[in-house]
């Protein structure tokens, strides 16, 4: 089953019928993960968002392991995920859209794996390559399919990295150009430990990331929330469309 993880904004699959809601679960939290099934083109998919429908529960604060422990017990074998960031290669500027191939954690104090209680042994597992080859191409495959039908297409990165930081305030100019010097193409609050944690669950992950802004430093104007969520809300046809054409992929 695919499952469809909602960054910043996206709290419905618009275009989406709802077939009810699942509670799940798990050890790793008091109250049940709810997620929320829905179907396209005769496809069911797992919807999250990881922020809550009411989009109140900051990056710092999202309770990520019991997020995929929950998705892996509803049988979720595939997760596209909606990331907002803050672009930082010149192709990324506010409404540009990336589907990164690697990350770099630069986030603390979060409970970031599956493997530290209750295990048999030490654990490791290999993370040379965080986003799915094959999740990245549906990705991709499914941007290119949309900006093929619309009047203006939205520019796309196939690859980049991922620069991970800890939020929810935004960085500093200074951390940005230690973020460019590390090689990070965008930088966002959460793509860790979403990603390794779905590794550790054997779950394959991609990532369609959404500049909304520029990140600290490489523009004159101040980074406001209201023009973050104005760019994200001229986007979310574009994203409905390419999720849509992710299900599809499905059948």
């Amino acid at each position: 089953m695919l499952a469809i993880i909602g960054g910043t904004g996206l709290s419905k699959l618009d275009g989406f019928k709802s077939r009810g809601r699942e509670q799940c679960s798990t050890r790793f939290s008091a109250e049940p993960v709810v997620i929320e099934l829905c179907e396209f083109d005769g496809v069911t998919v797992a919807f999250l968002p990881r922020h809550g429908k009411a989009q109140a529960v900051p990056p710092h604060k999202i309770n990520y392991r019991a997020n995929i422990r929950a998705l892996k017990q509803l049988g979720v074998t595939d997760i596209a995920a909606v990331n907002a960031v803050g672009g930082i290669h010149k192709n990324l500027g506010p409404g540009a859209f990336a589907v990164p191939e690697q990350i770099i954690d630069y986030t603390a104090n979060r409970q970031s794996t599956f493997f530290e209680e209750d295990i048999a042994t030490v654990t490791h597992i290999d993370f040379t390559y965080p986003y799915a080859e094959c999740i990245r191409q549906q990705i991709l495959n499914s941007v290119a399919a949309v900006n093929a039908v619309i009047e203006r297409p939205r520019a796309c990165l196939d690859g980049g990295v991922y620069g991970c930081t800890s939020g929810p305030r935004l960085e500093t100019a200074a951390e940005i150009i230690r973020c460019t010097r590390d090689g990070c193409d965008m930088v966002g609050m959460t793509g860790m430990p979403e990603a390794a944690l779905a590794k550790e669950a054997g779950i394959e992950y991609g990532s369609l990331a959404f500049s909304v802004n520029w990140a600290a430093g490489l523009s004159t104007e101040l980074i406001t929330l209201d023009e973050i969520h104005t760019v994200f809300e001229a986007g979310m046809e574009f994203v409905t469309a390419v999720l849509q054409g992710i299900a599809s992929a499905y059948h």
